[in-house]
């Protein structure tokens, strides 16, 4: 199995750095356009540059404060609001309706508002983040607790189980499975919260740097700018199969 997984990493890695390498050829020779599509090379010395200048620090840590908070807190406002409409049906008719119609529009166009309410500042792209996974992961925990089974709940009552037995032994097992399975999800939506708002209005930030990118059309700083993004988002994928691999371990034995 492990000589499996290493052939195809190997031939993923292989694959990768065939197509850098034809992408520095086709940028070197003017098979296509540098201006649009700088070489690898280019990209990776404006990112060494960023790193080792310092000009990247006071951004990143914006953006991932931002994403951070955001993912947190909208975990527990989308756990504690999905566990509330599941389980009390007057709440659901509040807010099911609710959700429904965030998760019918497209969620960054509330940036701008967020931005008149609360200012430039952090908090209106950690409420952004927030709203983008609160909603994600309300639709999780109240689908997980409806798609448990009746007749699961209705033994746990007859040999005596009260509400505290079911939320413990049933509820949140059955939850957690499902939040899990969206939690990558929601890494994305945070960062893309944190980013969104910092395109629309900030001082700093990754989406500052991409709007000032956009805005003298330095395709290199903006492509640099994805890469830095995609592999923190990486690296909090990473960090959540860490997480879901040790809460679920039943399931990988």
């Amino acid at each position: 199995m492990m000589k499996l997984l290493e052939q195809v990493w190997l031939r993923r890695v292989l694959a990768l750095t065939l197509l850098v390498g034809l992408w520095e050829v086709a940028a070197r020779t003017g098979a296509i356009n540098p201006f649009y599509f700088p070489a690898p090379s280019k990209i990776a010395e404006v990112m060494v540059q960023l790193v080792f200048e310092g000009t990247i620090w006071t951004h990143l840590e914006a953006t991932i404060s931002a994403a951070v908070l955001g993912l947190v807190f909208g975990l527990l406002v989308g756990i504690v609001l999905g566990f509330m409409a599941a389980l009390l049906p007057l709440i659901a008719q509040l807010l099911e309706p609710v959700m429904i119609l965030l998760n019918a529009i497209p969620r960054v166009i509330l940036a701008p508002l967020f931005v008149i309410w609360l200012g430039i500042d952090l908090s209106s792209k950690v409420a952004l983040a927030l709203i983008l996974v609160a909603v994600l992961v309300f639709f999780a925990v109240y689908n997980g607790i409806k798609e448990v089974d009746k007749r699961l709940i209705e033994r746990v009552k007859t040999l005596g189980g009260g509400r505290g037995v079911l939320l413990r032994e049933v509820y949140i097992p059955s939850v957690t499975s499902w939040v899990m399975g969206n939690l990558k999800v929601a890494v994305g939506f945070a960062f893309t919260g944190a980013c969104v708002g910092e395109f629309v209005a900030s001082t700093r930030g990754l989406g500052y740097l991409l709007q000032f990118a956009q805005s003298t059309y330095n395709a290199a700083l903006s492509m640099a700018l994805v890469i830095l993004i995609m592999g923190f988002v990486l690296g909090l994928f990473w960090l959540s199969e860490l997480l879901e691999r040790r809460l679920m371990r039943w399931r990988y034995r």
